[in-house]
């Protein structure tokens, strides 16, 4: 049975549709939720792939958060050993940045639905082949990341060149949220730390919700794509005898999300 460790950093950030497809698939999935335990540091022994997901802290702020620096560390050692990484925003942020490239503020933030184009290379990934060459996707973020040395481009957008990003055959960093559903994006819209984000938007959270009316459906079906070739990819990594030594201090790890 597959293992997946994922590396959570708020309640309302969670796997999102990601979670049932692992679960259909007979996925064991161990969050490590920081938000509950900063100082849980898991290591990548045991487990045969790992997802770390968004959150509102950013990399500079590792003084406040210093869970980033271990969880820089054990994304580095699970891409040295071949184990398959998914990073979701501020999770494709620490992916860059544990292999290299320097993140730091957006020229501008995105924060709602936006366009996003394919590039060429992208036409062949696992992961983002199936998307046309423009699609509409979910963002929330501040930062953005340059792309580390040896890695694919996959997608840009207009306000932020590096949107998606694959090295080797098995790590992948999408910066926009394909995970999530209507629900968790009306969570987000009432989350009192995304008050200000959202305050002085054009159209404000009526108009992301409006978005999320047009275009959810869409996205679900670009998830739903890219977690299946996602799932493929962990099973073909997998090793033949897998560790079966538990997660860090195994007390302080969670089992399901929140």
């Amino acid at each position: 049975m597959p293992k997946i460790l994922v590396f959570q950093h708020v309640a309302y950030e969670p796997l999102g549709t990601l979670d049932p497809r692992l679960r259909r698939e007979g996925f064991r999935i161990r969050y490590v939720n920081f938000a509950r335990h900063p100082h849980a540091e898991p290591t990548i022994d045991g487990y045969d792939a790992v997802v770390v997901l968004g959150g509102p802290m950013n990399l500079d702020e590792a003084e406040q958060h210093p869970h980033l620096r271990h969880e820089v560390r054990v994304i580095r050692d699970a891409f040295d050993r071949g184990r398959p990484v998914l990073g979701i925003c501020l999770g494709a942020q620490l992916l860059a940045h544990a292999l290299g490239a320097h993140v730091g503020r957006a020229a501008e933030p995105e924060i709602g639905w936006y366009e996003v184009r394919k590039s060429g290379a992208a036409t062949d990934d696992p992961l983002l082949g199936h998307f046309d060459d423009v699609e509409r996707v979910f963002q929330w973020h501040g930062d953005a990341f340059d792309l580390a040395p040896g890695a694919t481009h996959l997608a840009s957008s207009e306000r932020c060149p590096n949107q998606a990003f694959r090295v080797g055959d098995a790590a992948w960093g999408l910066q926009f949220h394909l995970e999530v559903d209507p629900p968790m994006i009306a969570r987000w819209l009432t989350t009192p730390r995304h008050a200000r984000d959202v305050s002085g938007l054009h159209g404000g959270p009526e108009g992301i919700l409006r978005d999320t009316e047009r275009f959810a459906a869409r996205q679900h079906a670009l998830a739903e794509g890219a977690f299946d070739a996602f799932v493929r990819c962990v099973r073909a990594h997998r090793p033949p005898r897998a560790l079966r030594t538990r997660c860090g201090p195994a007390a302080i790890d969670d089992s399901s999300p929140a």
